[in-house]
């Protein structure tokens, strides 16, 4: 009896589609990288150009709605002209806001940069799952997907460490440090390099052949496919996504539109799980983790070393998702991963509901700091380990092939607006109560295992045809 490859070391072409899979993130790198630089910067520039915090704010929170229209438009760009050329524009939108905000002459042109900026990032956050979905061997499509939120987490380690690095070297964020340019000009500057490398990997990766049998180019295809699964699988693959594209094609799921609202139940799958990824209040740690930090008793100066720490943790936990993801499953490890963060985050709702307040100051009395800070980093581990790199793994399977660019493109767009509403409203809320602001990111935590459980099918194992079939509803058939 023979049996189909179960693991990646019986498949001889997946040292291919993993180093692949490494290029295709560095979109994901870049994309962490570009959203965090800002934060060790972000002091220097309101000093220099004396914003005040209102116009501080949106400096900052601009390019997240860059992000959104980003990914929105990358989508229908990558079904229409191949995920290559989009890598391409997202590239260079990276490197020209990187250069630009590194030499901004005013809080004005700063904007525009932040924004093209944010557009680079909602372009990498379709085009890469996409990308890596569809060069990926079923037994390790959940590994290789995950590539792109571990990118995501080391991109934000490297720019909240050379932010680090910079400001010591300097004396400070403000202070000059080469070629009469401050440290914090500095800090944009070095995108330059995985922005370079980016544009250099769109002319060196080959096309997804998805792309190119939508586009029937099928000796692409089959070339392409020939150096990433066995020979005895490369005519069953082409088959099938033949068949898929032919069916999409002969009914409505060549299109977003759908019954639900105006869209495809299986798009607003998508969109749902990317809500839930942004409402439990990730970036919250992320953005405005000092607070806490000073209020648990850490000085200022500590804040920025105890971000890169829980960094670090984000990063080590991804690899434990990476790991488990073909193994386990998709199903038990989200829910298991929302488990932890409604309790994580209940416990800092609870704790925060002993705080004190002097002015604009928080402190928790006695065991409540400690408790609370436990409770933060359990949070973060049960983000990283499940729906932070497990979203972008079921973003990449679900959608029909016909319109997967368009409705990761929506997808992505809906958690970027999700993160820039979560990011915006913090500051009011935790100003008004903090125990009800912890409360409501633990009630979406706890919403997320509901939705796992109701609507999300486990997909471990499968073709990428054979998976995206189960979110989807074949027309009824007329006797």
């Amino acid at each position: 009896m023979s049996h189909e490859p179960s693991s990646p070391t019986q498949t001889p072409y997946t040292k291919k589609a993993y180093g692949l899979s490494i290029a295709a993130a560095v979109g994901g790198f870049l994309f962490g990288f570009d959203s965090s630089v800002i934060n060790g910067a972000v002091d220097s520039i309101d000093h220099t150009f004396d914003l005040g915090p209102v116009l501080t704010g949106f400096i900052v929170a601009v390019a997240l709605l860059g992000c959104a229209v980003g990914a929105y438009l990358a989508g229908g760009m990558a079904d229409r002209y191949g995920r290559l050329r989009v890598i391409f524009i997202g590239g260079i939108l990276f490197l020209v806001s990187s250069i630009g905000a590194g030499l901004t002459f005013s809080p004005w042109d700063l904007l525009v940069w932040r924004i093209l900026g944010g557009l680079g990032i909602g372009i990498a956050s379709v085009v890469t799952p996409a990308y890596i979905a569809e060069i990926s061997p079923r037994q390790v499509r959940g590994t290789l997907a995950s590539f792109q939120q571990l990118a995501i987490t080391l991109g934000i380690f490297a720019a909240l460490l050379s932010d680090a690095l910079l400001a010591t070297t300097a004396g400070g964020a403000s202070s000059q440090l080469w070629w009469g340019l401050e440290a914090w000009r500095w800090m944009f500057l070095v995108g330059v390099i995985p922005s370079v490398v980016y544009v250099i990997l769109s002319f060196t990766l080959p096309e997804s052949p998805r792309f190119l049998l939508a586009k029937k180019r099928e000796d692409e295809a089959r070339a392409i496919f020939s150096t990433l699964v066995i020979e005895a699988e490369v005519d069953r693959n082409i088959n099938d996504i033949s068949k898929a594209i032919a069916e999409d094609e002969k009914n409505a799921r060549t299109s977003l539109r759908g019954p639900r609202f105006g869209l495809q139940p299986v798009v607003w799958i998508g969109i749902i799980l990317s809500i839930f990824q942004q409402f439990v209040g990730i970036n919250v740690i992320f953005y405005y983790s000092t607070s806490l930090w000073k209020a648990v008793g850490f000085t200022e100066e500590s804040s920025l070393l105890v971000s890169v720490i829980t960094s670090v943790t984000n990063v080590v936990l991804t690899f434990v998702a990476i790991f488990l993801v073909d193994r386990v499953g998709r199903r038990p490890i989200l829910l298991s991963g929302s488990v932890l963060m409604t309790v994580s985050l209940a416990t800092m709702a609870l704790a925060f509901s002993f705080a004190a307040k002097s002015g604009d100051d928080v402190s928790l009395p006695g065991a409540w700091g400690p408790i609370a800070l436990v409770a933060a980093n359990l949070f973060v581990i049960g983000f990283a380990a499940s729906w932070g790199p497990l979203v972008w793994v079921l973003l990449g399977e679900i959608f029909p092939p016909k319109i997967r660019g368009k409705a990761l493109g929506v997808a992505a767009a809906a958690q970027w607006l999700a993160n820039f509403a979560i990011t915006v409203t913090f500051p009011t809320m935790s100003e008004w109560s903090l125990p009800l602001t912890y409360g409501m990111y633990a009630l979406f935590a706890a919403l997320s295992f509901w939705f796992v459980m109701v609507k999300v099918p486990e997909t471990k194992g499968m073709e990428l045809e054979q998976a995206e079939t189960l979110f989807v509803k074949k027309p009824a058939q007329r006797s």
